[in-house]
């Protein structure tokens, strides 16, 4: 009798024991993926009610987030085809006249500096008539398309990079195009009328690309915009682009180099340069790049220095496909860093571009130059030089 309920007692000591075992597994089992990785189960709810942010940089940015996200916008979306007022612009206007209504949607407008008041009165506007147009620029498929951002007056700067590293035709079995990004030079910022003198040099050199629109600092990322369109256009076979200013140094033949070696996955990818990461805006109101509190609050992105950058035509193609949905920012190279952000993307470090000089030490040795691929700022005298010792066969710099 006893042995008896000795076994009973072991067995049911044995279902119990399964039992937990089971129950923990089970738990163990839900609360991990089928790669073994615990999932985290949110203490926030995963939706709330959007409301607007004081910064107009910001507050635009959000507008797009909002009217493109295809979850909110859809047949069942949340709002039911009904957005909140600030939400809602219905205004309907050429988007390239001024638009007043930023006159009272953006604090203290009245105390912002004339440069900013330009930028936000046109920041809507993407589309300017062409003037001047290289239409068969690139009947032969470019290997390296040469972008520069130039200024009506900088004729010299413009002359120096043909007869250097920009010249156009081919290097090392490769065809280079090179193209000048220009603006209008207005009488607005006391420019003389330099027309005549850029028809003559334009007919000359047939590589100049000009839009009706004032060429300012702040309009640079309207001068990037409309080139990423044209580019789509004119020159979408081309397998990179070197984008950056007039006045830095190329190793054009290294970058060559640099590009063959690449292999397929990393070509496709490529967007590198001098990288700038953990930076936010200036607000000190004497540098060139402040940026007030009412504009823009934020860190910036990742994002490669305006003074020149390579990225591949792949990544080209993305930028124009996604420059709709990042409103415009006074500052060219963060909003090429945003746009890059938006598409999942992020730029790579390379030391072979200085778009903040080298030593004063190094600037007169020739081989200095020859592991580096931007060198920045160089004056139209600079680089001629620099570009003759490079091409000296009896450099030696071993």
């Amino acid at each position: 009798m006893h042995g008896s309920r000795r076994k009973l007692k072991v067995v049911l000591m044995t279902i119990m024991t399964a039992f937990v075992f089971i129950i923990v597994e089970i738990s163990r089992s839900t609360s991990q993926n089928k790669n073994g990785h615990k999932i985290r189960i949110p203490t926030k709810p995963f939706w709330a009610k959007l409301t607007p942010n004081d910064a107009f940089w910001n507050r635009q940015q959000q507008k797009l987030d909002h009217l493109n996200n295809p979850i909110l916008n859809g047949p069942n979306g949340s709002f039911g085809g009904v957005l909140p007022d600030w939400l809602n612009d219905t205004v309907v206007q050429d988007l390239c006249e001024p638009d007043y209504k930023v006159m009272t949607q953006v604090k203290n407008f009245s105390l912002l500096p004339d440069r900013f008041k330009d930028f936000l009165l046109y920041m809507r506007c993407r589309s300017y008539r062409m003037v001047v147009d290289q239409p068969q620029i690139c009947r032969d498929q470019p290997f390296l398309l040469l972008a520069i951002k130039s200024l009506a007056s900088h004729f010299d700067r413009r002359q120096a990079i043909r007869e250097s590293w920009g010249r156009a035709g081919v290097l090392a079995n490769k065809t280079i195009v090179t193209v000048f990004l220009l603006g209008k030079a207005t009488a607005v910022d006391h420019f003389p009328d330099l027309s005549p003198m850029l028809e003559y040099e334009s007919s000359m050199h047939r590589d100049i690309l000009q839009w009706d629109y004032r060429d300012s600092f702040f309009n640079l990322t309207a001068k990037e915009v409309l080139f990423l369109e044209w580019f789509s256009t004119r020159c979408p076979n081309a397998s990179y682009i070197f984008k950056g200013d007039d006045d830095v140094f190329v190793n054009t033949l290294l970058i060559i180099n640099f590009l063959k070696g690449l292999s397929p996955a990393k070509s496709q990818g490529l967007f590198v340069g001098d990288v700038i990461t953990n930076a936010g805006p200036h607000r000190d109101k004497k540098v060139k790049y402040y940026i007030p509190e009412n504009i823009f609050v934020g860190r910036y992105p990742p994002y490669a220095g305006g003074g020149g950058y390579l990225y591949s035509g792949v990544v080209a193609h993305k930028l124009f496909g996604i420059i709709n949905r990042v409103p415009l920012y006074p500052i060219d190279d963060v909003y090429t860093g945003m746009c890059l952000r938006k598409l999942g993307l992020a730029p790579e470090k390379h030391k072979g571009f200085r778009t903040f000089g080298i030593e004063e030490k190094y600037r007169n040795n020739p081989c200095a130059y020859k592991s580096l691929m931007l060198v920045h700022p160089r004056s139209p005298q600079d680089i001629i030089k620099i570009w003759a010792w490079l091409k000296d066969p009896a450099l030696n710099c071993q």
